[in-house]
């Protein structure tokens, strides 16, 4: 993919995982550990993060194919533009808010906690089970995880108007907050609560980029060019 939304994605990714250690680090290690204390060490985050990844190429995959249905009728032509210039207003103004820029508009308020309480059941039952056999299914489960960054990420991928478009941007995004998470360990002892916020802030600049590149793009439909 020469895109270069999807290089633009991975960096959103690598920035971002400043917020995902802050966020889910914590957990994804104690995810590593069984009930019975069993560690899953390396092939457990291996596993785990490809089944993350897997889930993120999924969701970008669907949306990119619901992206492209809003151009296949004509009557949905003019509408569709309409709405794609409001929703890259609107990853604008989250990019922005969560740069520093505003104090409301932020991506780390659209983490809404309501879906863990779904996901509550099923991770007690994965970590029944071994870790190496609990890794898989425990990132599939994980990758529904409600973020602000993914959130956008995902808007994004619509905007692309195809599925392959889509799992390329999600698959870019989650890439890219892999290496963090999967040397949380260390990350966690020389990223400072500062380094994390100026990572976070750049991983906003990234995706008002983003947004400000679709937004031309979707403006120039309207004139034709």
């Amino acid at each position: 993919m020469t895109d270069p939304v999807v290089s633009m994605a991975l960096v959103t990714g690598l920035l971002g995982s400043g917020h995902c250690i802050g966020m889910c680090g914590g957990l994804v290690a104690g995810l590593g550990i069984s009930r019975q204390g069993e560690r899953g060490g390396l092939p457990f985050h291996l596993l785990y993060h490809t089944g993350r990844v897997t889930t993120y190429i999924l969701i970008g995959i669907i949306v990119g194919w619901i992206g492209s249905t809003m151009e296949l009728t004509r009557t949905m032509h003019g509408a569709s533009r309409i709405l794609l210039v409001l929703s890259d207003l609107f990853v604008i103004l989250l990019g922005l808010g969560t740069a520093g820029l505003f104090s409301y508009w932020n991506l780390n308020r659209l983490e809404f906690p309501g879906p863990m309480k779904i996901m509550a059941g099923l991770l007690s039952r994965f970590r029944s089970l071994p870790p190496t056999l609990s890794a898989l299914p425990l990132g599939l489960l994980m990758g529904w995880l409600p973020c602000g960054f993914l959130y956008a990420m995902v808007m994004t991928a619509a905007q692309s108007g195809h599925p392959l478009s889509g799992g390329a941007i999600m698959a870019a995004f989650g890439l890219g907050t892999t290496p963090a998470l999967l040397g949380f360990g260390t990350a966690a002892h020389w990223l400072s609560n500062k380094a994390r916020l100026w990572m976070v802030r750049g991983a906003g600049l990234m995706v008002a980029a983003i947004g400000l590149l679709h937004l031309i793009k979707h403006l120039r439909m309207f004139y034709g060019a």
